[in-house]
């Protein structure tokens, strides 16, 4: 048997949504304890419902519309710090992860502006804060733009990563599904004042988009990492650029492959090869460890097993992941870098 990290080895976890990582038991009792009218009343079915299933066909969009009742779920106050403190205290316990980086759309808790957005955040925030008093533990949130969304919306929630900064908000992401609204130009200057104030950028790109949208993204909004990234591997380009640039990528095996990004572990095989040779930084995460049925360790130990990763090129991921978070050592932090660009500096410097 290939070796394997050990338990005692603490983790961190870039890219695991809030929608799939908390465990269907919980968002059963959330949903009931809410008076949430459900399709079933059979707690199996409703299991199904909300993760993977061998029965339904493997697909990008299909996996998409399991956040439909995840992200109703968890359209409250009480719903959101709930399911941010169980997830990060789970994860700790299950996977020794210690850094915990917890991204989701704030937008889609408020229940279409009837709950306050506000209210929203500060209850993830709280959720961080009852975690961090029972673990050693250090999480952060990343917000999720929606490349649905209009720009007018992104922007809201993007100034709420701001304005929250202070609170456990580490950065923010792009996600959801294809849309022929969406350029990646149009938000170069927000990404660019977000940047200013410190927070951490990443995209979701090079997983069932274009790959030349790759490139445009790394031009145009100079991410820090790219959530997935596995379709750069086809793109010598896209490959040059991620390597001079110092970005490191944000892989969710079983997530691609349930969703059909890539075909199997061969091709995966492939793609790790691709980017060692080019140099490229990698990360190993979830996605959604509740949804998919699986953990940094199961994942790490697929790869360990298959013969894809070797133990140190494991224990190298792991150490990447820990380096490249988002969420800060606060005590090795000066004092003056904390404090942010005035809005008229970055107006200027935008300008």
């Amino acid at each position: 048997m290939p070796r394997q990290l050990p338990r005692k080895t603490p983790l961190a976890e870039l890219h695991c949504h809030l929608g799939g990582a908390v465990t269907p038991a919980i968002m059963w009792g959330i949903a009931h304890a809410q008076g949430i009218r459900l399709p079933t009343k059979d707690y199996w079915e409703f299991r199904d419902m909300i993760t993977v299933s061998n029965r339904r066909a493997r697909s990008f969009d299909g996996y998409l519309q399991l956040f439909h009742w995840t992200e109703l779920i968890q359209s409250s106050p009480l719903a959101v710090e709930r399911a941010v403190y169980e997830v990060v205290g789970g994860a700790y316990r299950k996977n020794n992860i210690t850094t915990m980086e917890l991204r989701f759309n704030p937008m889609k808790r408020n229940r279409g502006g009837e709950q306050d957005l506000d209210h929203i955040i500060a209850a993830a925030a709280r959720g961080m804060d009852r975690a961090t008093l029972e673990y050693p533990v250090k999480p952060g949130l990343i917000f999720c733009l929606d490349r649905a969304f209009p720009y007018e919306l992104n922007e809201i929630i993007a100034e709420k990563a701001i304005a929250w900064r202070d609170r456990g908000i580490v950065g923010i992401d792009i996600a959801g599904p294809e849309s022929a609204t969406f350029r990646v130009a149009d938000y170069r200057r927000l990404f660019r004042r977000v940047r200013q104030f410190g927070l951490g950028i990443t995209v979701h790109t090079g997983e069932a988009g274009p790959v030349d949208e790759i490139a445009r993204v790394v031009e145009l909004l100079e991410p820090d990492r790219i959530g997935h990234g596995v379709k750069a591997a086809y793109d010598p380009r896209a490959m040059t650029m991620i390597r001079e640039r110092g970005i490191v990528l944000e892989i969710c095996p079983t997530s691609n492959l349930n969703t059909g990004v890539v075909s199997g572990w061969e091709e995966f095989r492939w793609i790790f090869d691709t980017l060692r040779r080019n140099e490229v930084r990698f990360t190993i995460n979830t996605d959604g460890p509740e949804m998919l049925k699986t953990y940094i360790r199961d994942e790490l130990a697929t790869l360990g097993r298959l013969g894809i990763l070797s133990l140190e090129e494991q224990e190298q991921a792991a150490a990447t992941a820990l380096a490249a978070s988002f969420v800060p050592n606060v005590s090795d932090v000066p004092l003056a870098a904390r404090e942010p660009a005035p809005r008229e500096a970055v107006e200027r410097e935008e300008a």
